[in-house]
């Protein structure tokens, strides 16, 4: 149990000062105080840290850690066909595997305890997550450009969702991953979505992230990816669609229509210069927002409290309106929407009993936390994840206690990145 904390409840992330947070077998048994004649097994001294949700990171590519600062200041389409796909060819997957291991201890260092992957040799990512301990939503990434494989890569996406759902003791959840509009013709994005219906998958996908992308859809086929997609049953499906930077006021309607989720990546975006996605148009019209940190290739790291400040601030300006997206709704993007984008939100992102016992804590104990005025803007403003996250649970266990990995060999994870890392891009 984790006594006399500053805890973060409920789906609004309500503090309650002095609190406790029950576990059992992995479940949030109570909140505020214990369950009456409860006995714990371990009483967790919380006083001076904020308790709160894990963090859901609802977009990454977790193995591309491997290619961190390697093409960087280049536009999305140059910086994926000069650099990022020639060493992409050269994966393996002894690449994957520890480029994946370097993902989560960044994550869980800062604080996030779900994220969502679209990459290859899916396989070593779930056997990364299986041996971490963390949480995640899976998809082999699906590209349809030649013909000579797309039936063969669609059956391995296809039979990789089926073996993996629900293993690693429930920690993982998998979906299909075509990866664009651009990059899965519209007879092969069919075929995937039959295959979704049939497994009863969700799918993840980029969409919408350039205005090129947009350019060329509408030279192609007169309309928005996003409206060419529903033409082709694409949101027939529950969806999580990935940036949606130059959506249209049309396309939201649409994607709310079909409860379709949104992962934004305002760092990412920022960085290649694709633009600042309309989450405040979306927000309103009822889409549901997760936060996205992309691959450390495009970001260049997994910090997700640096992508909550970005989304509080960078709308502000585009607003033009200081309370565009206040700092509770920042964070709940990252939590609550977060799981709900994931098809989650009756298991993790909340404190609430019955909920999953997938928490982080936070010193108070720091310079720039001082004074305490407002626990959320702090969050929100002031923490970074890194500095500040001192604990983090998943499934009721501890994965990271007092700073420590209690699963992971942090050291050697490094140093294995460090090797094959220099191997891709020699």
């Amino acid at each position: 149990m984790l006594e006399h904390g500053l805890v973060l409840t409920g789906p609004e992330l309500v503090p309650m000062v002095d609190a406790d947070v029950a576990v059992e077998d992995g479940i949030i048994a109570a909140v505020g105080s214990p369950p009456a004649g409860w006995t714990p097994d371990e009483r967790i001294e919380a006083a001076g840290k904020i308790v709160m949700p894990g963090l859901v990171n609802a977009h990454t590519h977790a193995a591309m850690t491997l290619f961190r600062g390697y093409g960087d200041d280049l536009p999305l389409q140059e910086w994926l066909s000069q650099r990022i796909w020639p060493a992409e060819a050269k994966l393996t997957a002894e690449h994957v595997y520890w480029g994946s291991l370097l993902a989560i201890v960044e994550m869980l260092r800062s604080g996030t305890t779900t994220f969502a992957d679209m990459y290859f040799f899916m396989e070593e990512v779930a056997r990364a997550v299986e041996e971490a301990g963390i949480r995640a939503v899976l998809a082999r990434g699906l590209i349809g450009l030649d013909p000579a494989k797309t039936e063969k890569d669609l059956a391995a996406g296809v039979e990789f969702a089926r073996a993996y759902r629900g293993a690693a003791g429930g920690r993982i959840t998998t979906m299909l991953g075509p990866h664009a509009p651009y990059t899965c013709p519209d007879g092969f994005l069919r075929e995937v979505v039959a295959a979704a219906a049939e497994e009863d998958l969700a799918l993840h996908i980029h969409v919408s992230e350039t205005r090129r992308e947009n350019e060329e859809m509408r030279a192609r086929t007169g309309k928005t990816p996003v409206a060419h997609l529903a033409e082709l049953g694409v949101f027939s499906r529950p969806v999580l669609l990935a940036h949606g930077v130059w959506l249209e006021e049309g396309d939201i309607a649409v994607l709310a229509r079909h409860r379709v989720g949104v992962a934004h990546c305002p760092g990412s975006n920022l960085k290649l210069a694709s633009g600042i996605a309309p989450i405040s148009a979306l927000h309103k019209a009822g889409v549901t927002v997760g936060l996205g940190t992309d691959g450390a290739a495009s970001n260049n790291n997994l910090d997700l409290f640096r992508e909550v400040r970005l989304a509080a601030l960078i709308h502000k300006v585009r607003e033009e309106d200081a309370t565009a997206i206040p700092a509770g709704l920042a964070l709940r993007f990252a939590t609550v929407g977060g799981a709900a984008s994931l098809g989650l939100a009756e298991k993790i992102g909340q404190i609430t009993p019955g909920f999953r016992a997938d928490l982080i804590m936070l010193s108070l104990h720091r310079p720039h936390l001082v004074p305490g005025h407002d626990p959320i803007s702090h969050l929100v403003y002031a923490a970074e994840g890194f500095a500040d996250v001192t604990d983090v649970m998943v499934d009721g266990e501890f994965l990271l206690r007092d700073g420590r990995f209690t699963r992971l060999d942090e050291e050697r994870i490094m140093r294995e990145a460090e090797r094959l890392g220099r191997s891709l891009v020699g």
